[in-house]
Parts: structure tokens; sequence; C-alpha cells
């Protein structure tokens, strides 16, 4: 007894129940709390609790007939020391475990899909009374305690009930309201005291407040099911998909520069993508984090709704309206790495807990984060049912994973001697592999119509096919190749172009390895990479017009695509976190023809069906010229079944007349689209609409068209019946 009283006293009991509420004694029953800060302490209906000698530890005698008229959660009345101010509450030690051992048991397996509904806090009601049940896995430590505003952030005030091998800590306490705050204090094996956020809160404070706070019950009324039932059908394989890149912190602020609301975003970025034709949005990560320089994808609340826009409720309310306008919500995801600040999952029980321990295989060199222990079953289901709840919890319709490469090889960015080999000799890490295909095969088993795509940016295969096929079973990838060949070329001056051809024809050798995303995304326009319009060479004419017969060869390109925020107007400014968008130029002269132009591109890409139904499909795309490097021209067909688009573009500064280009069928050709009209800042040089074809052979064909190709210009011409 006298041992356990001072491991109570001192902080050490593993399972202070073991000491604390009712148990037998002799004669009947004996009552005991720990109060380090209370003066006096009742048991209410009984009578005063005395202090045992030398302790914080109160206690009372009782009789069977007292213990059988006491209700099973007895509550205790104390005075404040100092201040003698009286509280009263009902004792946590009262209660029986919760967790159940089933629950415990797929956790420890690793395959509990939804244990954020059992680990973190929660409100909820036990034996009728209302209070918040907090559990967190700690393995190997001493102690855990929950510390809050409830009781002084005192670390011994409520010490946790250990669930022995399930390295899990539990306790209910009554009497708690959603917005509390809360941290847990933990006694590490070597008697280090360290005060962390939940791994598993819902919602935390706004940066650089770090508490977790008690989440309110989840009371959102979705009206969104017309859209989850549509995805459930959604043949994305075969169907459109433009996506808008989204840094919900910068894309529009307020005057004073604080930022928009997750339901202002929903008033104003909502039809703004709806009038641009996207039907995607992704957002670089909303998951809670303390840096803005990070863009949030150095995470510290991989469960909470970043606080700096609003509630988790004003964040579904975001979604809601986004689905109930035929937009879906991609979220950046970052399984990949953490930071290492203090309060949050770096070295969460003294030692590596959800990191490797090994720095060879446990630290990123380039990024100075931690690198998560794919081996370890409860990190692993940490991540997966993090998945899960994005999607299940917020509605989500696709997860993008950031730093996929990063993921795949035991010497990515390492030097010799940085890295051991796997257990086959081998670079490829296994388990960050076993985990990606375990990720995937998740989220297509339980969500369908929910899809996965990977930023990676190697040569590692079949990062796009199924697992049961040797592949990592993501839907889509990144297509880093074409983006960088593509922007290479993009700024290159137009007099050299015609050397650097291969960099436009080469992505056709490899276009259909994979399910391609065509990203021009925001890694592409910060660090002094410049904007994408300043990217373009030339004078300012030639930088729109550079711009925008880059973006018609984007949407003409197999692959879905993708294009970050402020380029879709053409921002003269590199992007940063810290601003907003150039809004005062979006709607001038050429800035507004170039938001025009994404308009109709959305449009003539949804619309036919030649455009997207086999963007992953070499039938899709056909050649017609590809080697006419002199002029810089390049010319394909994009097909569908009964649908057939022709591209052509001129990526120099002159008018290329009587140019003549081989078509398939004798007919009248209608210029549906043409970069260079004057509603998108161009010179307005064209076909007069349409071109009626000849009989002439040319690029294998039997029929020509004889077109004007307008300076650094594309045109999309369709057959049209008569």
């Amino acid at each position: 007894m006298v041992e356990a009283l001072t491991r109570i006293q001192h902080g050490w009991h593993h399972d202070p129940f073991e000491l604390l509420g009712i148990h037998p004694a002799r004669p009947g029953y004996v009552v005991r709390a720990f109060m380090p800060s209370a003066e006096s302490v009742e048991l209410d209906g009984i009578g005063v609790m005395l202090r045992r000698e030398g302790s914080d530890t109160f206690e009372i005698s009782i009789s069977k007939k007292q213990k059988d008229a006491l209700p099973p959660h007895y509550s205790l009345s104390w005075i404040e020391k100092g201040s003698h101010e009286s509280h009263t509450v009902i004792s946590p030690y009262s209660f029986q475990p919760l967790l159940s051992d089933f629950d415990l048991g797929l956790f420890a397996a690793g395959t509990h899909l939804h244990i954020y509904r059992f680990l973190g806090a929660r409100l909820q009601k036990v034996d009728d009374i209302d209070g918040c049940l907090f559990a967190v896995w700690a393995p190997g430590v001493k102690r855990v305690s929950v510390l809050g505003d409830f009781n002084g952030w005192h670390g011994l005030r409520h010490p946790m009930r250990s669930r022995g091998g399930s390295g899990v800590w539990e306790l209910f306490i009554p009497g708690l309201h959603a917005a509390d705050n809360y941290k847990f204090e933990i006694r590490t094996d070597n008697d280090e005291i360290l005060q962390k956020t939940d791994p598993y809160a819902r919602s935390m404070g706004v940066r650089p407040d770090t508490t977790s706070k008690i989440p309110a019950t989840d009371a959102y009324n979705w009206a969104d099911d017309k859209w989850l039932s549509h995805r459930q059908q959604w043949q994305w394989l075969h169907q459109p998909m433009s996506i808008y890149e989204v840094h919900a912190g910068s894309w529009r602020r307020h005057e004073d520069g604080s930022f928009l609301s997750y339901t202002e975003l929903a008033e104003q970025l909502i039809p703004y993508v709806k009038k641009l034709g996207y039907t995607h949005i992704e957002f670089l990560p909303f998951t809670e984090h303390p840096l803005d320089e990070s863009w949030g994808y150095q995470v510290s609340g991989y469960y909470a709704p970043t606080a700096r826009h609003g509630s988790a409720d004003e964040l579904r309310y975001l979604i809601d309206t986004a689905h109930q306008n035929g937009i879906g919500i991609i979220l950046d995801w970052v399984p990949a790495h953490f930071p290492r600040d203090e309060f949050a999952l770096a070295r969460f029980t003294g030692e590596a807990c959800y990191e490797y321990g090994d720095p060879n295989k446990g630290e990123h060199l380039d990024w100075g984060t931690l690198i998560f222990n794919y081996s370890r079953n409860e990190v692993r289901n940490f991540l997966i049912a993090n998945a899960v709840y994005w999607i299940e919890e917020f509605h989500i319709d696709g997860l993008r994973v950031d730093a996929v490469a990063s993921m795949l090889y035991l010497d990515y960015s390492r030097e010799h001697g940085q890295w051991s080999p796997n257990v086959h000799g081998g670079r490829e890490h296994l388990e960050a592999i076993d985990f990606l295909k375990n990720l995937n095969n998740v989220v297509h088993a339980e969500f369908p119509g929910v899809v996965t795509l990977a930023e990676e940016s190697t040569d590692w295969p079949m990062v796009s096919r199924p697992t049961d096929g040797g592949g990592l079973g993501f839907s889509m990838k990144w297509n880093m190749g074409w983006m960088h060949d593509t922007l290479d070329y993009a700024q290159t001056d137009p007099l050299y172009r015609r050397f650097h051809q291969n960099q436009l024809t080469f992505s056709q050798l490899y276009a259909y390895s994979e399910n391609f995303v065509l990203p021009l995304s925001h890694d592409e326009v910060v660090h002094m990479k410049r904007s994408m319009l300043d990217k373009m060479p030339g004078n300012v004419w030639q930088k729109f017009s550079n711009l925008r017969v880059l973006y018609a060869y984007h949407y003409a390109h197999p692959g879905k695509k993708l294009l970050f925020m402020g380029a879709e107007f053409g921002q003269w400014d590199e992007w940063s976190e810290a601003r907003q968008l150039d809004w005062e130029v979006a709607g001038m002269d050429k800035h507004a023809g170039l938001f025009n132009e994404i308009c109709d591109l959305n449009k003539i890409y949804s619309a036919n069906p030649a455009m997207h139904v086999y963007d992953f499909d070499h039938q899709g795309f056909q050649w017609l010229s590809c080697d006419d490097v002199n002029n810089s021209v390049l010319a394909f067909i994009r097909r569908a079944r009964f649908d057939a688009v022709i591209c052509i573009f001129n990526f120099t500064p002159k008018p290329l007349e009587n140019y003549i280009i081989g078509v398939p069928e004798a007919g009248t050709y209608k210029e549906i689209f043409n970069s260079d009209a004057a509603w998108y800042g161009g010179s307005d040089i064209g076909n007069s609409g349409e071109i009626s074809s000849q009989q002439q052979a040319e690029h294998g064909f039997e029929q020509t068209l004889i077109i004007t190709i307008p300076p650094l210009a594309a045109l999309f011409l369709q057959k049209v019946d008569v």
C-alpha cells in the first residue's frame, strides 16, 4: 500500500485504478481519491475524507451498507488550496474500462479502419453520465495523464488506465464539454515528462496554440446523397477530370490579410471554380500544421482540419457545397513524413514511436522531418484509418499522396553509408511499399469511385496498376516527366525550339504506361521558378500567347489535367503562401482573355469524348505531324469511338499560311477552338470558322485541309455534318 501511494504521489503508477476508487477493505470498503490541489475532500452523501499522511491521497472507510447506498458513480466535493473555491465532480475512477478487447486487438493487428472512433477524445454518455473518453496509444511508458483547463494542467490529477500490452491508455472524465482544451502528459521510461497533443485530435487551436480540443459530437446534415451515389458508379478512367489546385490560405484573403473561413470559401471559391468548368478542386493539405511556410505539408494534426479557417462542420459545408455544384474534392495527404515538433508525434514516448529509430531510415535529410515506421502495426493503422476518416467523415473524393518517391526507396536523397539495404540487398523500401498497396486496396474496396493519385517522380513501374498484378494500386500518377519536359520547352526561345521538339513528342513513348495526371502545380511557381506567365519567353504579347498555346497543349495531350490557382488568369508574381493571389489583374485585358480560354478549354475537354475517353489508352491518340521541326508545328488527332478532334499547334511567333494537314475524312471542319481568338486576348488570326477538305494526299490520308495557323497558337478542328 505504501509503495502504491508513493507511486501515485510521484506519478509513477501505471494503473491508478489499482489504488483509486472503491476497493474492498477490512472491514467493508475504502474510497480513495488523489487530489493534489485540494485542501479538503468530501465523499458526497458520506462525509469528509482523510488525507493520508505525507501524500495528496484522501480516503474514507465505508460499510457495505454505505457502499450499496452510494450511486455506482459517486461524487467528490473539494476545496481548492489557497482559493477556498468549492468544486464537485463525479469520480473518473468509478468507471470500468470502456475500450473493448476486440477493438484493441484489431488496432494491435493494424486492421482497425475506424480506430479514430475509439482513440483520441470523444464525448459520450456512460451510464447516463455525460463526459469525455480519452484514449491514446503510448507504449512502454510509466504513466499517461490527461491535462486540461479542467484540472489546472496538473499532470497528476487525471492519470489514465493502462490497457496492458496494447500500449493504449484510457480515462473517462465526466462533466467535460466540446472545445475544452487538453493534452496528454507522458512520463517516459526514462522519467522524462512530455506534454503531447493528441495524435487523434479532431480539433486543435489556431497556431501558435498547439492544444487539442474536445470535438463536438458530429451533427452535420449532409445534402450530397446524389453526388455520393453518382460517385459509386463513376467511371473515372473514361470521364473528364480537370483539377484546380488550391492553397486555401492564399487563394483569397480579407482586406486585413486574415484568412477566409471554410464557409466563405464555399461561397466564393465554389462558384468561381464552377464558372471555370473544373471537375475537381485539389486542396494543399488542410490538416492542422503549425508552420504556414510548410503549406500544410508538415502535419501536426492528421485528424484535425486546420483551425485557421474554422470548424470541422464548416469544412464539411465547403465540401458539401462543392458536391452540390458537381465539383469533387481531393485532399493532399502526407503519409511520407512528419515534423520534429516536440509537442506532436516526434519521440511521442520519449523514444522513436511513430518514426523509425534508425536515423538512416527514420529521418528525411532534405526536409529535416521524420519518417513513419511502416513496420509497426499501430502506425500503419494510424495512417490507413486517417485516410478512411477523411473519406468517410468528410466525403473526400480523392487523396493525392505526397512524396511517394521518397517512400519507395531506402536511399532516397542519401549518399553511400547513409542507408541500409533491405533483406534482399536492394534499395526498395519494402515496408512502405506494402503500406501503399494496403492503402490503395482499402480505399478502392471500401469507397468505390474515390481515387488515389501518386506524386511519384521516378520510373517505378506500375504505380497506377492493380496490386494483384504487381502494381502499387494507385488510380493515377502525376506525370512529372511530361511536366518538366513541357515547361522546359515552353520556356525556350521560339528561335531555338526546332532543336527541342523531342521534348514534346517524347511523352508518347510512355504516355500509356500509367494512368497519368498532367500537373502544372504549385511546385512550379515558387522558389524563384517564377509564375507561369513570367516563365514564358519574349515580350508581353509573346508571353500571353505562349501561355495560351501551352494551356491548349495541356488540354489536348492525353491525361487528366491539373492547374494551380492564379495560373488561370496569368498572375505575374510568383506564388506566396503569405498573401492572396493578384486579383487586381484578373479581369484586365489579356488576363481576362486567359481566364476565358481556361473556361472554354474545360468545356471542350468535358463536352467532347475524343478529348477524354481514352486519356490512358493509345487508341485515343494519332500523330498527324510530329517532325516539322523547322516550323515547330505539332498536329495530332484525339479520338473516341464516334468522335475525333484534330489538334494543331504552332510554337513560333509567325503565322503559317496555306499549311497543309492531312485528315482522315472528306468534309467540312469547324474551328471549335483557336487560342489566338480576340476573346482570349489574341490577334484573331484564323480560318473564318470553317475549312473544307481537298483531295490531296498528306500525312497518310487522301484528304487535306489547307489552313492558316496563327502565331504561337493552337487550333482544334472537328468535322461537322452538313
